[in-house]
């Protein structure tokens, strides 16, 4: 029969002696003796009915099911210390999580988030930026904002993207305005993944006969934007991530036509927390700032 857990201390022992790979470093963290961690550690391994640690004789290591209750263990602890945090902040509606992409949290979201906390200063605003997709049910995240396929008619949709080839003033030679198509072949062309991008650009410009340069691959338009900057080649990215470059001349576009792309920004909210002010005020600017960002 299993053992319920009689008592949840020596879980944060075990997180913390998880973390170090020591009983003698996790005590140090807090605050006890190195005796003191492993009996509790070795109280909950009683309890549990398996071992959670291999014990070497200068350090420990993590045990298969080790590994997966301390992968548990962190989270549920992350939750626990976020839902604390924003209790002692004495009010839900004073913070406001977001997660997004890495590449339109550095170059879309972060260069505009001050008109937001301008409009609002009282919301404190937590953003985190990672590829991976958000858990909008673990409490650590209000809205999120992610590019999925477009689909007619959803109005979750924030906007529909576009890609644009982009190069810094760098490269002109002296007497030159801009690049044109024509141009293409005396530079490197950087992609995101794949070269069908450009072939599509091509196609869609009647440009597919020509000796091109694919030098470059970058599974990031925000890497790929700073590596056009700094004069590498030219970029076919984001319009949306490149957007600030392009308006302050940091950047120049090639006048052509764009390729089909059928993806965009789509606006996600936690189940528990539609309706709240603070996500209204942000999707309203969301929507207003893409609207400035569409005229321009």
């Amino acid at each position: 029969m299993n053992k319920p857990l009689r008592s949840l201390s020596g879980l944060l022992d075990f997180d913390c002696a998880a973390r170090w790979g020591s009983f003698k470093l996790a005590a140090q963290e807090l605050h006890k003796t190195p005796a003191a961690i492993s009996l509790q550690v070795k109280q909950l391994e009683e309890a549990l009915g398996f071992e959670l640690f291999v014990r070497h004789p200068r350090h420990i290591t993590l045990t298969e099911k080790g590994q997966e209750l301390a992968a548990t263990v962190r989270r549920m602890l992350g939750e626990l210390n976020t839902k604390v945090a924003a209790l002692q902040g004495g009010d839900e509606e004073k913070i406001l999580r977001l997660s997004t992409t890495h590449s339109l949290a550095i170059k879309w979201l972060v260069p505009r988030i001050a008109r937001f906390t301008a409009k609002y200063p009282e919301l404190d605003i937590r953003i985190d930026s990672s590829d991976q997709l958000a858990d909008m049910n673990d409490g650590r995240t209000d809205i999120a904002l992610r590019t999925y396929n477009i689909v007619p008619g959803d109005t979750d949709m924030l906007f529909r993207d576009r890609l644009v080839a982009v190069y810094s003033p760098s490269l002109l030679a002296p007497g030159e305005t801009e690049i044109t198509l024509a141009d293409l072949e005396r530079y490197p062309l950087l992609h995101e993944f794949t070269t069908d991008t450009w072939i599509a650009l091509l196609r869609a410009n009647n440009a597919l006969k020509g000796n091109y340069l694919f030098s470059r691959s970058f599974t990031n338009f925000a890497v790929m934007v700073q590596s056009a900057l700094a004069g590498q080649g030219i970029a076919l990215v984001s319009h949306a991530i490149a957007s600030e470059d392009l308006r302050s001349g940091a950047l120049k576009m090639v006048d052509c036509e764009s390729p089909p792309y059928e993806r965009g920004y789509r606006i996600i909210v936690a189940r528990d927390k539609r309706g709240m002010s603070k996500i209204t005020h942000f999707c309203n600017w969301l929507r207003e700032e893409v609207a400035t960002m569409q005229r321009g």
